[in-house]
């Protein structure tokens, strides 16, 4: 770990040397479920899922979280963050604004643009309090509470010099992780079942990962209807143990 990733801060007169082992420390930091971003609240849908008996195994859920990362949120958000993160890279702002508006207009329902911008803000608040860069609290301020969760992570990651592939990967890993939480408590798996998905998803976690490093954000979008139709109906479920 003795290799150093030197940026010059756009915003300030000195230049700060993060060194590898100090960003793959803020990685698995951010990506920790102890990262106090509330991640654990919301099953994307999935929870109505299960009340309809449309998830009722681990190969149910294996499906249902690989559509969200193939052709749902997950395609959306990553192609989202790899664009923020070369914007943070490139100090354009411009740029960067375009993703974070992006973002928060690219939400099918109510529930899902709750998750990413509650999760964003939130994330958004502890980074900058734990670890302070001027040019992500002035895209903060730029956006107040209406920065979603990939955009803010992406940001975060590029101004912290944290290399994309691991942040994009690691993000990803994270959401699908949660889904899979989510999915042992509601359907309910065994917790090795959890673990046999989280490593079957590991090609569909890479895949993702690629196309979003090559998306184009003018021709993106999503093409899994009946997850925004899970989503919608979940606003009214009776009981609920999850926010969205």
């Amino acid at each position: 770990m003795a290799t150093t990733i030197t940026t010059t801060m756009a915003m300030m007169t000195t230049t700060t040397t993060i060194t590898e082992g100090a960003a793959l420390y803020r990685l698995l930091a951010w990506l920790s479920p102890a990262y106090p971003i509330g991640a654990y609240t919301y099953s994307h849908g999935l929870e109505r899922a299960v009340e309809d008996g449309a998830v009722k195994t681990r190969a149910d859920l294996l499906a249902y979280v690989t559509t969200v990362l193939r052709d749902g949120a997950g395609r959306v958000d990553a192609a989202l963050l790899v664009a923020a993160w070369r914007a943070a890279i490139a100090d354009d702002d411009a740029a960067l604004d375009e993703a974070a508006r992006l973002a928060a207009a690219w939400r099918g329902t109510a529930e899902t643009a709750l998750e990413t911008m509650a999760q964003g803000t939130a994330f958004a608040s502890v980074t900058h309090s734990a670890w302070p860069d001027p040019r992500f609290a002035a895209l903060a301020a730029r956006h107040p509470r209406a920065l979603a969760h990939p955009v803010a992570f992406g940001a975060a990651a590029g101004f912290h010099a944290i290399p994309l592939r691991p942040a994009l990967t690691g993000f990803l890993s994270g959401f699908a992780a949660n889904l899979v939480s989510a999915g042992v408590r509601l359907v309910p798996l065994g917790q090795t079942d959890g673990q046999i998905a989280t490593a079957t998803l590991h090609p569909i976690i890479e895949a993702a990962a690629d196309a979003a490093e090559s998306a184009e954000l003018d021709s993106l979008g999503t093409a899994a209807p009946m997850l925004d139709l899970l989503s919608m109906r979940h606003e009214t479920q009776y009981t609920r143990l999850f926010r969205s």
